[in-house]
Formats: C-alpha cells, sequence, structure tokens
C-alpha cells in the first residue's frame, strides 16, 4: 500500500444554522448523510455552472469541508456573501490540517493501525494514542483507498505509525485520469455543467432549494446536455504526450476541450453526437475517442 500527501484546502462551519446553510449551498442531500459521513458535492453558480468541488464530512459538532489547495479562501468569501441572519461561523482550517491517500494493495493491517473499522461505516473518527482521525473509504486511482484528515501535529506520528512507501501526487493523477475519474479542477472542467464532464453523480435531485437548482431540474426533465465525458488516446509512442487543457478538433470545429494529460491519454469533455471510435485533432496532433468502461467518483 502506498501514502501520499495530498494538497488541500479546508473549512470547518459551526453554528446552530449550519446544515440548514450548507444544504441550501451545495448540489448533494448533506441531511440524508449519516454522521459521521461524507458526500462529495459541488457550489454551482445560479447558471449551474461549477464553481467548487468538495467532499463535505458531517461530523456531530461541525461540518468539515475538504477542497483542493487553494479553494478554500474563496469558497469562504462566496458563503460570507450569503450569510445574513444565519447562526454560522466560518473558519479556514488550511494551516492546521493534513490528508493522506492511502491506495495500492489492500490494507487490513494499516487499516488496523488506525483503528479504522473495515465492515464499519465508510466515514469514521478514530483515536489513536493522542490522535483523533476522520477516515473515509474513497475512489482516488480506480480502487478504493482510505482517505486520512490529521491535525499537521501529529503528521509525523501518524507517517511513523504507517511506515508506508510515499507516492508522488503525480502518480495519484495518473491513476485517477487511466480509470476515467474527473476532477472539476484538475480538468479544468470549473465552468462547466455537470452533466458534461462526468460529475452528475455529485448532483441530487431529490433535495431543496440550492444555488443553480433551476438549472440542474431542467436538465433533469429534459434529459439532454450537449457534451459527456470521455478518454482519449493518442500516439503510443515513447515521449509522446497529449496536450492538457486544449481545444478538440473535428474537420476545424470545435467539438471539446481537454482536461489534465498523463501521456498519451486524457480525460475530455466532448459533444456528445461524437461517438466512441472518432478521430478527432488536437494541438496539431490525432486521438481517438475510448469508451469508459466505468466511471468512478471521487
Amino acid at each position: 500500500m502506498y501514502l501520499t500527501h495530498i494538497p488541500s484546502s479546508s473549512l470547518r462551519l459551526t453554528g446552530a444554522d449550519r446544515l440548514d446553510f450548507l444544504q441550501g449551498q451545495m448540489t448533494a442531500h448533506l441531511k440524508a448523510a449519516l454522521t459521521p459521513g461524507r458526500v462529495p458535492a459541488l457550489f454551482l453558480s445560479v447558471r449551474g455552472q461549477i464553481e467548487f468541488f468538495a467532499q463535505v464530512y458531517k461530523r456531530p459538532n461541525d461540518l468539515y469541508l475538504h477542497l483542493a489547495a487553494g479553494q478554500a479562501t474563496a469558497l469562504e468569501q462566496r458563503f460570507k456573501k450569503y450569510i445574513i441572519f444565519d447562526q454560522v461561523e466560518v473558519q479556514n482550517v488550511s494551516s492546521v490540517l493534513s490528508t493522506l491517500h492511502l491506495w495500492g494493495e489492500p490494507f487490513p493491517e494499516v487499516a488496523g493501525k488506525l483503528a479504522y473499522a473495515l465492515e464499519g461505516a465508510e466515514t469514521q473518527i478514530t483515536g489513536v494514542g493522542e490522535m483523533t482521525l476522520l477516515i473515509s473509504k474513497m475512489n482516488r486511482t480506480g480502487q478504493a483507498g482510505l482517505e486520512v484528515h490529521v491535525l499537521n501535529k501529529h503528521l509525523e506520528k501518524l507517517l511513523n505509525l504507517l511506515q508506508l512507501e510515499e507516492k508522488p501526487y503525480t502518480e495519484v493523477q495518473n491513476a485517477r485520469v487511466w480509470a476515467g475519474i474527473p476532477d472539476p479542477l484538475e480538468d479544468g472542467f470549473v465552468g462547466d455543467l455537470p452533466q458534461e464532464c462526468g460529475l452528475e453523480y455529485a448532483v441530487s435531485y431529490k433535495k431543496g432549494c440550492y444555488i443553480g437548482q433551476e438549472i440542474m431540474a431542467r436538465l433533469e426533465a429534459r434529459g439532454h446536455s450537449r457534451h459527456r465525458l470521455v478518454l482519449l488516446e493518442g500516439h503510443k509512442l515513447e515521449g509522446y504526450a497529449l496536450p492538457s487543457h486544449f481545444d478538440l478538433e473535428r474537420e476545424g470545429k470545435k467539438v471539446g476541450k481537454t482536461g489534465l494529460s498523463v501521456g498519451n491519454v486524457v480525460l475530455a469533455r466532448l459533444r456528445k453526437e461524437l461517438e466512441d471510435g472518432s478521430s478527432l485533432e488536437v494541438g496539431g496532433s490525432s486521438a481517438v475517442v475510448k469508451e469508459l468502461l466505468a466511471q468512478s467518483a471521487l
């Protein structure tokens, strides 16, 4: 099993109205989650376009939002624009917490060290000595791993306890792309509709009002979006790489855009009428649309 430090930022929400407030901001049904529990969620514009993606943890005394590095401050500013009479306090805790992703081989022994019950709930709060850990099963690489949140003051102690080989974040990103798992920030899907870039799993159509809900409901009713998430494959040549975040063309017309490239493979947002096997032009080269056999959720 491997260990990877995940570049992160985070917010903590407290106050009597925290649950109602956040429920009205995000796409996922937080009130339906267990306590402790986790839901992947999007924060949309009024036009239904993605602004932020977060893993939202529901704990007994607060709500914890885990975001990509550098995202917490902007989301905090958004929240404060909407807090009027709500009893909600927002705290940026990016500087006091670290996040590790444990992935690779099966992990019963590692779970035991973390006091994490593999047959228990997906998200658990455990105590190991003086450490309090927030742990959740999560798929970042195409197979289930463990996401571990720990206070920075306990990080070294946790690393000494685990004694795992460390892998760079780029290797997690490589595995993610090959597994067909979209990441809004890394793939450049911020500003797009969730249904058009493989992120509809983070949208609940059964909850109450939230920002962007009208557009989501309209798309659900019509069952129509213009793009879909696909995997593209380029030349299998040593040293060759498809370009990241680059326009895709077919017969001179723009038909989509690539996400993060990992060599000759890249996720892309592509016009739906282009079928699997279609050949496209990208950055002066060519790529073929491959079927996504399974799209897993972060």
